[in-house]
């Protein structure tokens, strides 16, 4: 009798220590905004614990043998197999699936910045210039009467080739973009940031590859080899995925961010014509 009421004031204790600890769980939990899921979760771990504190110490059980044990048995595991399987049903399952469109989803946020956003204020930029020049054409005309003459042959090209280039700042940070989104600092160094250092610095590529070049190497990295990165090439370690990866436009702004790394001072590899 003494042993019982032993046991019943440790089960009421350690189980008020369980519930105090499940909700100091919950609280913390919530603060640190978890959810709810997970809240329940950490609760019923405290209490998963008290119980196993609880089982320590509770009376040792009357033998039992023969068909009474077998059936003792099968019992307990079939009773452990269902909470074990009804248990872990309700806790959050990794989802490939899932997390594929969670990838999906960011990747397409960034890359409606990136492109439809930024595709606006590049026509809006050129818009803009387009009537200046035509400001500047019609006091032209108004002054010189007969000035569309006097402008040569191959000038409308001309400026919208200006245009191109005044809006290539955009380009380049659109490139910039990319480098940072397809992790390109894994492998590659620029502006003296740290990498793993699996393939050479590129802050002088610009004097050594034309963007022809540096856009063969991106969608065939087998194209074109480092000089002095002979192991990392035959090992194939920069991926063949960014022709697929990437969209022509995305591929086009990295190449001209590219070519804007022009640092003489920092040494780049000669760059070696492989295909």
């Amino acid at each position: 009798m003494p042993q019982e009421q032993s046991f019943t004031r440790n089960v009421i204790k350690k189980g008020v220590v369980g519930l105090v600890l499940g909700v100091i769980f919950v609280v913390v939990a919530k603060a640190l905004a978890f959810p709810p899921v997970f809240q329940a979760m950490f609760f019923a771990y405290a209490m998963l614990g008290a119980a196993v504190f609880i089982l320590l110490d509770a009376p040792p059980l009357k033998p039992v043998t023969g068909g009474k044990a077998l059936i003792a048995l099968v019992v307990f595991y079939a009773v452990l197999s269902v909470v074990y399987v009804g248990g872990a049903s309700l806790w959050p399952q990794y989802d490939p699936e899932v997390e594929k469109g969670k990838i999906i989803k960011l990747l397409k946020a960034k890359r409606a910045k990136t492109e439809l956003g930024k595709t606006e204020e590049l026509l809006a930029r050129t818009q803009v210039l387009s009537e200046k020049a035509d400001a500047i054409m019609a006091r032209l005309r108004n002054v010189g009467g007969t000035a569309m003459a006097m402008v040569p042959a191959g000038a409308g090209e001309a400026n919208a080739t200006r245009r191109r280039l005044a809006a290539s700042g955009d380009l380049v940070a659109l490139g910039e973009e990319q480098w940072e989104l397809q992790e390109c600092y894994n492998c590659h160094t620029i502006f003296g940031k740290k990498s793993k250092k699996r393939g050479p610095k590129l802050d002088n590529i610009g004097n050594l590859m034309t963007a022809e070049q540096l856009r063969e190497k991106i969608v065939d990295p087998l194209s074109w080899m480092a000089e002095g990165f002979e192991k990392q090439f035959k090992k194939k370690k920069m991926p063949d995925k960014y022709r697929d990866l990437m969209e022509d436009s995305e591929i086009d702004a990295l190449v001209v961010f590219l070519t804007t790394l022009k640092n003489p001072a920092v040494e780049t590899p000669k760059p070696i014509k492989k295909k």
